[in-house]
């Protein structure tokens, strides 16, 4: 140390003008030397460190490996750059440890050996290094595909995993390419007119949609943020790649939802619609219906009253027997409203039983012939009375008590309704033939909708409910009704069930 004290004058006037810190040890590792900038960079002041280890400057974890490539050096006795391949550290006074680059020089002075480092902090270099290093991984990492091509010659530069995976193309296949091989949409005029607006700096970003190929020909729908930037003296574009396929496929879907959805609330509307044109047709038909016999019966009350006299009986049984068919009218009325609620609600119970057709008909028959105008007359089926059948016979009786009744109410005096019926593989078939007004031709296809009555039928009395209640029993039993008609001619309903002979 002594004889390097000798020199220390000429060892400060040049080692003072260097911003490195130079740290010179003799072979036992004590620190016989240093600079300025040594001093500042590990927190000790002039001369504080001579004669002290040089341990004192490494981190108490790296001492024994330290001490290991120390003797290495040493004799080999070479200039060369410290710690090749491994990260090295100092640390300073107050403790803290920080990254540091040294490079090593051997020298002797007067048959003495000593070894120079030449030591460098590399803090701000080391975060750089770490914030370029995490930039990188956050590019190859992305889930995003990104490519960096040149601004000139379009050729890729640099592309990322995710893009690589997705394309299909190594890096060393996409750097003979350029973005026209990937859009099959362009050709390379179309993509320089694209790019034109980035490189005469009117704008500054693009985005857009377009497809891209990948190696296998396969295509999918991607959104493209495109912008010009520089990589050193070269000037690139940087494009950011979201793959929409799902964006797109659930763009699909929901535009199909809407559409449903828009479908079925116009229906909905239209039923609303409906539904209120039906309550107002039942209000309508309700008034009328109700009012026309009500008014019937409330005059033959008053009439009733007038005659007290005992040969005034006569007159008194024909007020009575009209304000019993206006109650009996009525009350049918309110069947029908009835059986219109228990069959929207699902409260319908059949109840089936074995029983003679012959009967039923009978009794819709008997009723039916207190209706009939001046004339009129109903033809018998032939050939019934030795059929049993198994149905629910109050839904027959219903049936058929309907039809002839409207066939009687809508034909004219002296005219003929003529009942068949017909037993053929397991269905008994029904037709009610009438000469009356018929059903015209452009309202046939609503009469069985409930409270439509055609317009030729208007004037009649009539709730519209009959041929919708019928229809519905029908079906819902497995049977069905159809029919013809002519106007002016008369019509034919033929209904036809399932049953057991």
């Amino acid at each position: 140390m002594k004889v390097f004290e000798k020199n220390n004058n000429i060892f400060k006037l040049l080692s003072e003008a260097v911003s490195e810190g130079i740290i010179v040890v003799n072979k036992d590792q004590i620190i016989v030397a240093t600079n300025g900038s040594a001093n500042d960079m590990f927190g000790y002041g002039t001369d504080e460190l001579l004669g002290k280890s040089l341990n004192i400057l490494i981190p108490q974890k790296y001492h024994k490996e330290h001490k290991g490539h120390f003797k290495t050096f040493v004799d080999h006795s070479e200039s060369r750059k410290m710690g090749i391949g491994r990260e090295l550290f100092g640390v300073r006074k107050n403790g803290d440890i920080f990254p540091v680059e040294a490079g090593l020089n051997p020298f002797t002075i007067y048959q003495n050996d000593y070894v120079m480092a030449l030591v460098m902090d590399i803090t701000i270099r080391k975060k750089a290094e770490q914030e370029l290093k995490h930039w990188a991984t956050i590019f190859d990492e992305s889930l995003n595909e990104i490519f960096i091509f040149d601004a000139e010659s379009l050729k890729f530069i640099d592309v990322n995993r995710g893009a690589q995976k997705n394309i299909g193309y190594s890096l060393e296949e996409l750097k003979e390419l350029t973005p026209v091989d990937i859009k099959p949409g362009y050709t390379e005029p179309k993509f320089l007119g694209l790019i034109e607006p980035l490189l005469q700096k009117i704008e500054e970003k693009l985005q857009f949609e377009t497809v891209h190929q990948r190696k296998d020909g396969t295509t999918y729908p991607v959104e493209v943020h495109l912008q010009l930037s520089t990589l050193g003296d070269q000037a690139v574009f940087v494009a950011i790649i979201v793959d929409i396929t799902e964006r797109k496929h659930y763009t699909e879907k929901l535009e199909k939802t809407v559409k449903k959805r828009t479908q079925q609330l116009s229906e909905a509307l239209a039923k609303e619609k409906d539904l209120n044109e039906l309550k107002t047709k039942f209000l309508s038909l309700v008034s009328h219906e109700f009012k026309t016999p009500l008014s019937g019966i409330l005059t033959s009350t008053t009439l009733i009253g007038k005659y007290t006299k005992t040969e005034q009986q006569e007159k008194r049984d024909k007020h009575l027997a009209t304000i019993k068919n206006k109650v009996k009218y009525l009350d049918n009325i309110l069947n029908d409203f009835l059986s219109v609620e228990r069959l929207e609600s699902g409260k319908v119970n059949y109840k089936f039983t074995t029983f003679p057709l012959s009967k039923v008909i009978n009794e819709v028959i008997y009723d039916a012939n207190m209706l009939l105008k001046d004339g009129q007359r109903i033809k018998y089926p032939q050939n019934i009375d030795d059929y049993i059948i198994d149905f629910d016979e109050k839904i027959l009786e219903l049936v058929l008590t309907n039809l002839i009744r409207n066939a009687i109410k809508y034909s004219g005096e002296n005219t003929t309704i003529d009942l068949q019926a017909v037993f053929e593989n397991n269905l008994l078939t029904f037709h009610i033939i009438d000469q009356g007004i018929g059903i015209p031709e452009k309202e046939q296809e609503f009469i069985f909708k409930r409270y439509f009555r055609a317009e030729n039928a208007l004037l009649d009395q009539g709730t519209g409910i009959g041929l919708n209640i019928v229809k519905t029993h029908l079906e819902n039993l497995g049977g069905n009704i159809i029919f013809t008609s002519k106007e002016n001619q008369g019509s034919t309903f033929t209904v036809q069930i399932p049953i057991a002979k």
